[in-house]
């Protein structure tokens, strides 16, 4: 299906207004990525480009920028959650299960939400099997946590034109590779809709930091220019605003100070909601309009 099938235009001003419980008006979620990467494939990401260029094996100097994050940088970041008692959603490589047991555990102590995040950190285009992988991916967080994950999101928001479809199939409920909205909004897929729930590809470690290069105060400048951006519309109808990190990334000594800021901004609103994935899809579920015919 072509994303125009998946779902239809819907300005956000037109919809019926949306309430979050309890008062609140705003809802944040945060997302932690941890990932395993193979030091035997071309690694995802780059920090330091071989001499010679190419794709070099074993690339050691890439491989260890983002093994430092899984032992250093994630232990780091959560310190910050707890000292500011955040839940967060954790979208993990099913490979990365039996990697890194410590962070499975630190995560299910919290009670953390485990969403799938691929069972490899590639392309979903070029996996084999995308509804082995899916379901594989599944599997292993039930068998690690006890409950099979309800969430899941695309290692780059990756997609194939089928992915939607295999995923409601496979049981998850929602994801989050649709960064188009400020709300929750049904997809269409060949048998019941699945609920996308509000992503970030602006609050982004990986864009900032990567990509555009920017200096590590700008993770905390843009987050709060929109947080009160997307609060000032939540006014009338409740908003949605992801914050995504990296252990790798936002875990790095010189950056930290700045995610740790962030929350010492927004906790100072009592009517913002800090939520997981699934706490937002059920309240979308039970306040939101109801998913359309397939």
């Amino acid at each position: 299906m072509l994303p125009t099938e998946r779902i239809s235009y819907s300005p956000i001003d037109a919809r019926p207004p949306l309430k979050l419980p309890n008062g609140k008006r705003m809802a944040v979620w945060i997302i932690v990525n941890v990932e395993e990467w193979d030091a035997k494939q071309p690694m995802p990401r780059t920090v330091l480009t071989p001499p010679a260029g190419g794709s070099p094996s074993p690339d050691v100097p890439n491989w260890a920028w983002h093994e430092y994050g899984n032992r250093v940088g994630f232990w780091r970041m959560l310190k910050v959650f707890d000292d500011y008692k955040l839940p967060a959603a954790l979208a993990i490589n099913g490979s990365a299960i039996a990697a890194y047991p410590p962070i499975v555990e630190a995560a299910k102590a919290r009670n953390w939400e485990f969403m799938g995040h691929g069972f490899t950190q590639r392309n979903m285009q070029k996996v084999e099997n995308e509804r082995e992988d899916i379901r594989k991916t599944a599997d292993v967080i039930e068998k690690a946590t006890g409950k099979r994950p309800r969430g899941w999101l695309g290692p780059g928001l990756t997609e194939t034109w089928e992915t939607p479809d295999l995923l409601k199939q496979e049981g998850y409920d929602y994801v989050a590779d649709w960064v188009l909205d400020d709300q929750p909004v049904w997809l269409k897929t060949t048998t019941t809709p699945i609920v996308n729930v509000p992503y970030t590809q602006e609050c982004n470690d990986v864009a900032m930091m990567l990509i555009q290069h920017h200096k590590a105060s700008e993770y905390y400048d843009r987050a709060i220019d929109q947080f009160e951006q997307i609060y000032e519309d939540s006014e009338n109808s409740a908003r949605v605003m992801a914050l995504v990190v990296h252990p790798y990334i936002m875990g790095a000594p010189h950056r930290l100070k700045h995610f740790r800021r962030i929350f010492e901004t927004i906790q100072k609103k009592s009517d913002v909601a800090f939520m997981t994935g699934e706490q937002i899809l059920d309240w979308y579920l039970s306040v939101g309009p109801k998913a359309p015919a397939a």
